[in-house]
């Protein structure tokens, strides 16, 4: 039955916001852009309610025909379309097909509603550069509107021209294309380290860099004498390869001069020219060197121009890769054949109407350009450009047979004679160069120069690989692969392994144990966090670093041989993650935290964010996962790899006895056995128990009264075990490291002050509270049953961030006050859009509710800045108290503990290089 068709409605498609996901993210595993989009009215009108609009849109875009869509065939879109279906899932397939006009093989995509918002939706789609996808995106939302009610001041061809033209612009080249997909089929990673063809192939320590053919391997001494076209036939002529005579000259009259001396006819060409410019062929007596002098000049960096002898033949270029033969071409200098009808610039623009033709390397071959050049070359010929040739005849455009002038290629690898082949090596090698592509001129590249006559005319650096990889005539050669297998011989490692680390709460502890434990193993660990991004134990940028640029950052370094990355929530709803993948992914935790953010309403949600590093984990990875939590546990359906487990649970627990049928089916986890003598870490690994320590033993849980530490060491000892690092060097890092100030700054923090204990830590949060308040309880009676006087004060300094939900803010001051005898409640220097004092009474409001309800805590005061209520909370304190200051900037305050009474520990100073004084850590990310 035919749907009536409605009035045809007022297009208001609107883009309300885009984001770019440049690695695995919570709509997918690949990079991806989000456009949250508006659909106004046309939240009505399905598309087969639009009259005309199906019709329309697949005559302008024929190409959407091929679109699968949910149906899984060829036309599903099409038949979608005609059904009905909403115009933000029409806008995400048009952005998909758009960009495949520029070359971008880009399918997959998906439109979600946003919840609770019935005319908005989330529109995904994959892109393969970042500013064609945001163009692609938003020219699909005009074409759309455009296609519902015509706008007369919007051109979709010219639109999608210009499109084209910023596409082109920001590909690479062909030869970088190559290079970068041979490394992409072996799953070598890339950075693209600026907008031209300066590419990052391999990660940190293993890294290898190309700028077109140009690599890191490229002698630049060798680059240098191939750019001095004298001195390379100079000394390619040393030793003993064929090669014209040639010098260089300054004027004039010595060229003339010369080309006199060497013998007519001659060529003139620029010292350090390329891609054949400036390049004057067959000169046969003085007048003809006269005018073809100041063009080569003109090409000249230097002035100086060649003088050479004109060796007759045809024009070859041999690829040399790593000191062997990868490719030969027989290069075409552009030209017409004449058809006996058509005039030479009629000639022209047909061959230019080529599908293969496009502007520089846009496409497998380039359109000939006429210019004064072309215009004397055939009038050399006999002819103008508006003469008939006759049918066969050839008329050539240009005299040098460059791709880049609109000359075509010809393959002639299997063709070549074996001693050339050895000549072509041989001046490879006597240049230098690693990549090199050598230019013979002989009358046939099948029979040995030597005897034909013809010789190596030039050496060039940084060889084009398009006549090779898209001959015109001839089969492909794929000259990327011998690029690749000398960057990266078969079996010599591209990536470096990464552990990424996420939860609620204990992520930086963790990330940092982790790193010293491998720092001990003798590896040159890049690892990011809160604090900033810390190379080999050197901290280079102070700054929040838990994102995903900071992890790209480490990857670019080339020292680094291990990465740990501390992964924030605010980081992947932002852009995603930093890198493709990580060998070993770990999960500590899904807390209520930051919720009513970002469209993380629910602690599932949250959880679904927290599980895009489980997801990023390979088939040969380890996802390390807390299953005392039950959201975390879930995650074990969203990994590809293998699942470890650390608990805490008491044997003969059902999450106990679950973690123990795991290791008995071969798995892999760290739990707790418990003793008279104390809590020992055991991993289980299949039938095998192995001890690795006493909790008590281990300095950063304080005597094993701190059960955050003591969780956050087994999730550690769980990642470093699974990432290859032993028994004795997982046990050796764990009891070496501590929370003082030099290896955890605010995190924990232990000093004594006046005979005060002085606890630093960043809680910020109701369940890192919970945590914090258990080990304030238990540190507390302990200093007490020491303490002759008995009972001793419990001052707590604490805050939290002001975009937290109003009963985040009053339950962290409630669960506060369940812990310690004085609250001082102060605020965050960046107020995130409260008033000041908004916060604080939240807060305080809470503690004073709890404190009416029986909550240990006596008396709660207001003290906004930070280094104030520090400084009140030290002065309400005696000797034998215990103080846990909650900071926002500790290196302030652990500068002020120091001088205060000149009596704070060694143990509290903070290390010169490790100057945080700048650092403000964003809890938004934590």
């Amino acid at each position: 039955m035919t749907e009536s068709v409605a009035p045809t409605p007022h297009p208001d498609l609107k883009i309300i916001s885009s984001r770019v996901y440049r690695g695995p993210n919570i709509w997918h595993y690949e990079p991806a852009i989000q456009l949250v989009v508006d659909l106004g009215v046309l939240e009505d009108f399905p598309t087969n309610r639009l009259p005309g609009f199906a019709e329309a849109l697949l005559e302008r875009l024929p190409g959407l025909m091929n679109h699968t869509c949910s149906r899984g065939r060829r036309g599903g879109f099409a038949e979608r379309l005609y059904e009905g279906t909403w115009v933000g899932h029409v806008a995400e397939h048009v952005a998909l097909q758009l960009q495949q006009t520029v070359g971008h093989d880009m399918r997959r995509g998906k439109t979600r509603q946003v919840k609770g918002e019935r005319d908005r939706y989330n529109v995904i789609y994959a892109y393969y550069d970042e500013s064609v996808g945001l163009a692609a995106g938003e020219l699909a939302v005009r074409l759309v509107n455009h296609l519902i009610i015509p706008d007369p001041a919007f051109d979709f061809d010219e639109a999608l021209e210009q499109f084209i033209v910023r596409g082109e612009r920001t590909a690479f080249g062909p030869s970088t294309q190559a290079i970068v997909e041979e490394a992409v089929s072996r799953d070598i990673p890339y950075l693209r380290l600026n907008t031209a063809s300066l590419v990052q192939l391999g990660q940190g320590v293993h890294q290898k860099r190309i700028r077109a053919t140009m690599t890191s391997q490229t002698p630049s001494v060798a680059v240098d004498i191939a750019s001095n076209k004298e001195l390379t036939l100079s000394l390619l002529s040393a030793a003993g390869l064929p090669v014209p005579r040639s010098q260089s000259v300054r004027t004039l009259e010595d060229a003339v001069r010369l080309a006199n001396r060497i013998g007519y006819p001659v060529v003139l060409k620029p010292l350090d020219g390329n891609h054949g410019r400036g390049v004057m062929l067959d000169l046969r007596n003085d007048a003809e060197v006269r005018r073809a002098f100041d063009v080569a000049k003109s090409e000249s960096r230097g002035g100086l121009v060649i003088v050479e002898t004109f060796v007759t033949g045809r024009d070859y270029r041999c690829l040399v890769v790593d000191g062997k033969i990868a490719a030969i071409a027989e290069r075409v200098p552009a030209h017409v054949t004449g058809d006996g009808v058509l005039t030479i610039n009629q000639l022209v623009a047909k061959t230019n109407a080529d599908p293969r033709r496009g502007v520089g390397h846009e496409k497998v071959l380039t359109r000939i350009k006429i210019d004064k050049a072309a215009i004397d070359l055939v009038a050399t010929q006999g002819f103008g450009m508006d003469d008939v040739p006759p049918e066969g005849k050839m008329i050539k455009l240009t005299l040098t047979g460059n791709m880049s002038t609109g000359g075509i290629s010809i393959d002639r690898t299997f063709e070549a004679h074996p001693e050339n082949i050895e000549i072509a090596e041989e001046a490879a090698r006597v240049v230098g160069l690693d990549i090199a592509g050598i230019d013979f001129i002989a009358p046939d590249i099948t029979q040995p120069v030597r005897e034909t006559g013809g010789g190596i005319c030039e050496v060039n650096a940084a060889p084009g690989f398009r006549m090779h990889t898209h001959p015109t005539i001839g089969d492909p050669q794929y000259v990327a692969k011998p690029v690749v297998d000398m960057l990266f011989p078969p079996g010599t490692p591209s990536r470096i392994p990464i552990i990424a680390v996420t939860g609620t709460n204990g992520k930086t502890t963790t990330s940092r144990m982790i790193a010293h434990i491998f720092k001990g193993i003798g590896k040159k660990v890049g690892m990011t966090s809160t604090d900033g991004v810390v190379i080999d134990e050197r901290l280079v940028i102070r700054s929040d670093a838990s994102g995903p640029r900071s992890a790209k950052m480490v990857l670019q370094n080339p020292r680094v041989d291990f990465a740990v990355f501390e992964v924030a929530r605010g980081g992947i709803l932002r852009e995603g993650l930093g890198y493709q993948r990580n060998d070993v992914g770990v999960v500590l935790n899904v807390r209520p935290d930051h919720l009513g953010l970002r469209g993380v309403d629910t602690l599932e949600q949250l959880a679904d964010v927290k599980a895009v590093i489980v997801e990023a984990v390979p088939r040969n990875g380890f996802a390390v996962l807390n299953a005392d939590d039950p959201l975390v546990r879930a995650m074990r359906r969203r990994c590809s790899g293998r699942i470890v487990w650390f608990t805490m649970a008491e044997p003969g627990s059902d999450i106990r006895d679950s973690v123990d049928d795991h290791c008995r089916r071969g798995g892999l986890a760290l739990v707790l056995e418990h003793s008279d003598l104390g809590d020992m870490i055991m991993i289980k690994e299949g039938r095998r128990s192995m001890q690795l320590a006493w909790t008590h033993l281990l300095p950063a849980t304080f005597g094993g009264r701190a059960t955050m530490n003591v969780q956050n060491a087994m999730a550690a000892a769980a990642g470093a075990f699974a990432a290859g690092a032993s028994l004795h060097d997982i046990r050796q890092g764990l009891r070496s490291f501590s929370t003082n100030y030099y290896l955890a700054p605010g995190r924990l923090n232990e000093v004594d002050v006046e005979g005060r204990t002085v606890i630093i830590d960043y809680c910020h949060n109701v369940p890192g509270m919970i945590m914090l308040g258990d080990f304030v309880d238990k540190t507390g009676d302990a200093l007490e049953s020491t303490n002759d006087l008995g009972r001793i004060s419990r001052i707590g300094v604490i805050s939290t961030a002001g975009d937290r939900r109003n009963e985040d803010m009053r339950e962290l001051g409630a669960e506060a006050a369940r812990h310690f005898d004085v609250l001082i409640v102060r605020e965050d220097s960046n107020l995130r859009a409260r008033a000041p004092g908004e916060v604080a009474e939240m807060v305080a409001g809470g503690a004073r509710q709890a404190m009416a309800g029986g909550a240990r805590c006596k008396q709660v005061e207001i003290v906004l800045e930070e280094l104030a209520s520090v400084r009140h909370a030290m002065s309400r304190s005696n000797a034998g108290d215990l103080v846990v200051i909650c900071v926002e900037q500790h290196a302030a305050v652990m500068a002020y503990l120091e001088s205060y009474g000149h009596q704070a520990q060694p143990g509290a100073r903070p290390a010169v290089d490790r100057d945080f004084s700048n650092a403000v850590p964003d809890p938004d990310s934590h």
